[in-house]
């Protein structure tokens, strides 16, 4: 077994990876960028090393940098946890060709092989796994586009090759869309994953999201230990994951579970992976399960641990990180597929920093005031942050994730209610309101709902109601008089890049100046952006923007990336025209005019960083 672990990650991913090493006599290294210096995973660390700036493509994602803290601290393997480098072949190989540290995860081959999707959908069929009506090579030109349409019919979905979670996939409804969908599909690829490839699908109207988890060791030896239900999705990303699913039989359970273990065998695969399909939805009375003759497809393998991991975990009572680090370390599983039984039901609620209300909108700010997790029988809690943490907005939005067990989905769900209720969290927006709301939903209750179903059926004003009733502002107001305020100095030491943490406390000293609060003694001199535009000067980036008086500033409504720049100085512009592409949260928004004008200044550029507020455009 390994002797020291480098997590290169962060959050609760990072944390619950960590545990697993602790239980296993493993020492633990965080890496963490200047955003997480505070961070949850740092503190749980044994060590933790630094490894750039904020911005993830210099730091999570800055293969040197991981590479070097994992040799700086002796480390002998990376675990990359899900997101950042976690399904980079790439650096996988860069991992298993440096001497002396071992990649936990599937090989970079199997990565290469299943990551990049055409070639994974030939592997399929070739294992005689159903695949959805599709091309096996990627597109090039439009024309493709509508000859597949002319030949399955519309929609289509355009997917990247590297993609997942939604992101670089778009739906052409119709052949006029097909050129713009195709280059932002395209766009979205070489953004997320330095690919531009994609290719195409017929797209199903109706379908659930079923997933295998797999383990495999490299002796050959494949389990797979039953599915999960994610079919509760916004936009193509999960927020509510359930096992085992409650809309299928027994016997088409067994077709799925088996067509997994039999890619994963084909494709010479092994530690830990996720088999997903989609499975058609069918007109069912009350109660009445999907059959062994429904349509189901494979869609993609996630070539890492993947987030709802823990519903598999509490069904089985099987550490699947654990098994990661085994298989890792050359040891053969330790779980035939005959041993596997899943016992009751269990869902997982991720707790993100979003308003549901407002088509869920990530946070920019906020801090936890107040954070008391739920407990008790059958309640789980994977978290980093603690009370008094700032939110990092940098990256993704999800605060914690909340898992539930009970001995049938009933007792699950009533003891969700429950769970979500005790959930004391303040500072910050979440969408326990919408997991609440839920809990009452009938399409949720009865199991009939699809990927489709918040998206396109969900009253929107259930989420307004939910959030009214049960949902947090940003930032608590002070409550009677103020105790006698107590500064606490911390400091920070890198020695070597590796970090030491110094902490002093006195009551009543006056604040640290910062850069924040401006350079008097009292905090002062601070100020917020100037609104309105009557001749002001606003900022982009921390520069000053010039807006004319009559003008408007079209400004970032959340922190991202800048994909595309549509506009020049001098181009007019009407009410409603997209004026650029802002990559949020794994997802591209479109940044329109509220009214027409004269563009006279394009304040950002294609890759461009920007913070909420930051001026964009100005109009005249």
């Amino acid at each position: 077994m390994f002797d020291k672990v480098l997590v290169a990650n962060r959050g609760e991913i990072a944390v619950r990876v960590m545990r697993a090493c602790e239980e296993l006599g493993i020492d633990t290294v965080a890496v963490y960028s200047e955003a997480d210096k505070h961070g949850g995973h740092v503190r749980y660390a044994d060590e933790a090393y630094n490894v750039g700036p904020a911005r993830a493509a210099d730091s999570y994602l800055d293969q040197e940098a991981i590479i070097e803290a994992a040799n700086k601290a002796d480390a002998d393997a990376i675990h990359p946890g899900y997101g950042f480098l976690a399904e980079n072949a790439d650096f996988a190989a860069r991992v298993h060709e440096e001497d002396g540290l071992t990649w936990v995860g599937p090989s970079s081959e199997s990565m290469e092989r299943l990551g990049e999707k055409t070639h994974a959908r030939r592997v399929m069929e070739e294992a005689d796994v159903p695949i959805v009506p599709g091309t096996t090579e990627p597109v090039e030109d439009v024309e493709e586009v509508t000859d597949f349409g002319d030949e399955h019919g519309y929609p289509i979905a355009i997917k990247a090759e590297g993609g997942g979670g939604g992101r670089g996939m778009k739906v052409v409804e119709s052949a006029d869309e097909a050129a713009d969908q195709l280059e932002s599909a395209k766009r979205e690829g070489e953004a997320y994953f330095s690919n531009d490839s994609v290719y195409l699908e017929r797209y199903l109207e109706n379908p659930r999201h079923i997933e295998v988890q797999i383990i495999a060791d490299e002796d050959g030896n494949v389990v797979h230990l039953g599915e999960r239900d994610c079919s509760l999705q916004r936009r193509h990303q999960k927020v509510i994951e359930e096992g085992p699913s409650p809309a299928l039989s027994d016997e088409l359970r067994e077709e799925i579970g088996d067509a997994a273990r039999r890619g994963v065998r084909a494709a010479d695969y092994f530690n830990a992976g996720t088999v997903e399909f989609l499975v058609e939805e069918e007109d069912r009375e009350p109660g009445e399960l999907l059959g062994p003759d429904a349509n189901f497809y494979f869609l993609e393998v996630n070539t890492r641990i993947q987030v709802e991991h823990t519903v598999t975990e509490e069904l089985t009572g099987f550490d699947i990180v654990k098994e990661q680090l085994r298989v890792a370390a050359g040891n053969e599983l330790s779980i035939a597929q005959d041993e596997v039984d899943l016992d009751g039901h269990a869902i997982e609620f991720r707790i993100n920093a979003e308003n549901a209300a407002d088509d869920f909108q990530p946070a920019s700010e906020g801090s936890l005031d107040v954070y008391d997790a739920p407990g008790g029988i059958g309640v789980r809690v994977d978290d980093a942050l603690r009370q008094g943490d700032e939110l990092v907005t940098d990256y993704d939005s999800m605060i914690a994730k909340l898992i539930v067990w009970g001995e049938d989905r009933e007792e699950c769900l009533e003891r969700s209610r429950r769970a979500l209720a005790e959930y004391d969290l303040e500072g910050v927006v979440t969408i326990i309101p919408f997991h609440r709301l839920m809990l009452d939903d009938d399409e949720f209750r009865a199991g009939t709902h699809t990927t489709k179903y918040l998206d396109e059926e969900l009253d929107r004003d259930r989420l307004v109601d939910a959030q009214e009733k049960w949902g947090t502002e940003g930032v608590l107001e002070a409550e009677g008089e103020a105790e006698a305020e107590v500064t606490e100095r911390e400091f920070t030491v890198e020695v070597n890049g590796k970090r030491f943490d110094v902490s002093l406390e006195e009551e009543g000293a006056p604040s640290i100046p910062t850069p924040e609060t401006g350079g008097g003694a009292d905090g002062g001199g601070g100020g917020g952006r100037p609104q309105g535009a009557g001749g002001s000067e606003e900022e982009s980036g921390g520069e000053a923007v010039e807006v004319a008086e009559g003008g408007e500033a079209i400004e970032a409504e959340m922190q991202g990336t800048i994909l595309s720049v549509n506009v020049e100085e001098g181009d007019e512009v009407g009410a409603g025209d997209v004026v650029c592409v802002l990559e949020a949260m794994k997802m591209e928004n479109d940044v329109v005019a509220e009214r027409g004008g004269t563009v006279t200044n394009v304040a950002v550029g294609e890759g461009d960083s920007v913070d909420m507020g930051d001026v964009l455009i100005v109009l005249e």
